[in-house]
């Protein structure tokens, strides 16, 4: 296959080949005009002949005669491109004046009749014309048709040649003027063509924003956009294997350093007290791991994020049933309240999940440090907004660290969480209020523990508006 066109040809080929067509059209349909009005003309001028001929028949003692002789019919007649030819007969079809030559034409019931007939081999256009006043004659003209066809040739010659000429011109013009309009486009290729892989940077303003068409501009804009997405993309996974080396780095380090330390000692008891710290930092590592996708996983949800009525109050009932065996065997009292009253809201399902998973996850696993742990999930509904909230009377945490707390890659202790009171899983829940459109917040219990609030818009439920 050969290398396709380039935009500018298949451009000037989709407007040149319309135009080419309605020109043709157009020329044929001008020239059949102009061909009907110069028959008609010169069929006017052949039956004023005929008339002219006519008048000046009279009777006599024989019947009609002409009044005018041969040289005197010559000059009536005279025309300087054509020959003309008339002939008198009766109504019989006798001879009366003229030329002989003419040949027998249609008879006339009354006025004139236009043929076509030919006189020596040469083409003639003849008229029969049969007077109101004659009952006894008709005049039958013939004019030869060079003249005509001369004329026809000469418009033909004229306009189209006119016409080809300008449809010539205004296809350069075409061809320079989708050339010039194109140009941004080609240097946008350019641009796009000569940067480096890893140049991500929006394209220059000339570029994108200031191109001559609306058309150009927008892939200037979608090109910068799509490398915005890109950049977004690239930093989310450099800073996903930036997370993954940071937060895997101490429960790692921990497992290796315990088991050097059983390999190095005789006793079964310190082996197996050993496994079991080896158990807990992999779960640990396990659970980082699980949060740290998670985030990789809200980076790029936005994309394809599709909001929709949810019942939160069926949501939050599902996912605290679930966690209802983790929190007995902790020994937490895991409580809800105001989840008998229908809240919905608009949000994604599985987002709105992973608020509550994290949540409570982080609530248990701070919570139980102390006695009689207990951790309450509160759900109400206040104007247009809807307030999930989790409270634990867990250690809590200061001020200072709650901003800290919604920040990522701040490790702590465990090698995966914040400070004492909180984990990588409130920097996800931050991740999922951005993606929602909503808020969340920490504050202080009243008891001195973590209140994790998180606020989003109410809603209708699906089919609510169309049953109204």
């Amino acid at each position: 296959m050969g290398r396709p066109a380039s935009l500018r040809t298949r451009l000037v080929w989709g407007v040149a080949l319309p135009l080419v067509l309605t020109w043709s059209v157009g020329t044929g349909v001008a020239l059949w005009i102009a061909s009907r009005y110069v028959h008609q003309a010169y069929d006017r001028a052949l039956l004023d002949d005929a008339y002219a001929v006519a008048a000046q028949v009279e009777s006599g003692p024989e019947g009609p005669q002409l009044a005018l002789s041969q040289a005197e019919m010559a000059a009536l007649l005279f025309d300087q491109t054509e020959q003309e030819f008339f002939v008198v007969r009766s109504l019989g079809g006798r001879f009366l004046a003229g030329h002989g030559s003419v040949p027998q034409a249609p008879l006339p019931a009354l006025g004139h009749v236009f043929h076509d007939d030919s006189i020596h081999g040469r083409a003639v256009r003849m008229v029969s014309l049969r007077r109101k006043a004659s009952d006894t004659f008709v005049v039958v003209m013939a004019q030869t048709i060079g003249g005509r066809r001369a004329l026809l040739r000469e418009l033909v010659l004229y306009s189209a040649a006119a016409q080809a000429v300008l449809l010539a011109l205004l296809v350069v013009w075409l061809r320079s003027g989708i050339g010039r309009q194109l140009r941004p486009l080609a240097r946008l290729e350019d641009a796009v063509d000569q940067r480096d892989a890893d140049d991500l940077s929006p394209l220059p303003a000339p570029l994108a924003a200031a191109a001559p068409t609306r058309d150009i501009a927008r892939l200037g804009h979608s090109i910068n956009s799509l490398l915005a997405r890109l950049r977004d993309s690239l930093a989310a996974q450099r800073e996903f294997s930036g997370n993954v080396a940071h937060e895997l780095r101490t429960p790692l380090a921990g497992i290796r350093a315990q088991a050097e330390y059983a390999l190095s000692q005789d006793d079964p008891a310190q082996w197996r007290a050993q496994l079991q710290g080896i158990l807990r930092s992999q779960a640990r590592a396990s659970h980082c791991v699980d949060q740290l996708l998670a985030l990789a996983r809200a980076d790029e949800a936005r994309a394809a994020l599709q909001l929709k009525a949810v019942p939160l109050h069926d949501l939050a009932r599902e996912v605290l049933l679930r966690w209802l065996p983790r929190a007995d065997a902790a020994g937490a009292d895991l409580g809800a309240s105001g989840l008998d009253t229908p809240v919905w809201v608009r949000a994604d399902a599985l987002l709105l999940e992973g608020v509550l998973d994290n949540l409570i996850d982080n609530a248990l696993r701070y919570a139980t440090t102390g006695a009689a742990p207990r951790i309450t999930l509160l759900l109400s509904a206040q104007g247009d907004a809807a307030t999930l909230e989790v409270q634990d009377n867990g250690p809590g945490m200061p001020p200072d660290e709650r901003t800290l707390a919604l920040a990522r890659g701040v490790q702590g202790a465990d090698g995966c969480a914040l400070g004492q009171g909180a984990g990588l899983g409130l920097a996800i829940v931050q991740r999922y209020a951005q993606l929602l459109d909503a808020h969340f917040e920490l504050d202080a219990t009243p008891g001195g523990g973590l209140a994790a609030r998180f606020t989003l818009p109410l809603t209708q439920p699906a089919g609510a508006g169309a049953m109204s």
